[in-house]
């Protein structure tokens, strides 16, 4: 069966998350372009991650959400899902895929911030190596059987301590030397001039305003 889509310059993308700080930073990179949470469209959006890559969970996230906006009728969306975590080569790329998770088998409940930072910051107590990099990787879904993924990277180093009061996650660990600053202690706009998930939502951008505008002429 083929599949004709329509674009506009403008488009409406939904967010496979719940997260407000993750929507405000992507609002930020997908200016002139409308960026909707699920709840917007009456969906109560939930996916289990159980992948073992950040693509199998990006991509399980938009498969999950895209579904669940056709059982409410929700239909000609494109839908935008990412996963993201903090990998630490010293300790064998943990907590990776788990970062959001990290630390519920010792607390025995979903952690805060503060003590995900306490619990890694005590894992790497005698570690000199403390290199560590942020992965984003972003899909962009037209439909389950067409999408668009981009993945890219921000290297750094674990901070002593956390510093800084912006972004969340682990933006106040990750000390990007060149910088003199953690993620945490970075504006918006320099923090998605220079992060991961910016450089992500740039190359999935530059499909959305290029690449599916080809096809919206070629219709």
């Amino acid at each position: 069966m083929n599949l004709i889509f329509c674009y506009s310059s403008a488009m409406t993308l939904v967010l496979a998350s719940g997260n407000p700080h993750k929507r405000e930073e992507l609002t930020a990179l997908f200016q002139g372009h409308t960026l909707l949470l699920p709840q917007d469209l009456g969906v109560v959006y939930h996916h289990e991650e159980t992948g073992s890559t950040f693509l199998e969970n990006s991509l399980g996230k938009a498969s999950t959400l895209y579904r669940q906006l056709l059982e409410v009728g929700q239909t000609g969306y494109l839908v935008l899902a990412d996963d993201s975590g903090l990998s630490i080569p010293a300790l064998g790329g943990e907590p990776g895929v788990y970062s959001a998770r990290f630390g519920e088998k010792e607390l025995g409940r979903k952690p805060t911030y503060a003590e995900q930072h306490q619990l890694l910051l005590e894992r790497m107590r005698f570690i000199t190596d403390r290199k560590a990099f942020f992965i984003c990787c972003m899909v962009l879904m037209i439909h389950p059987d067409r999408w668009f993924v981009a993945q890219e990277t921000l290297e750094g180093e674990i901070a002593p301590m956390p510093r800084g009061a912006g972004g969340f996650g682990y933006d106040p660990l990750l000390y990007l030397p060149w910088e003199g600053r953690t993620v945490a202690e970075l504006s918006l706009e320099e923090k998605n001039a220079l992060s991961h998930r910016g450089a992500a939502a740039r190359a999935i951008r530059a499909i959305l305003e290029k690449h599916l505008e080809n096809d919206h002429e070629s219709t």
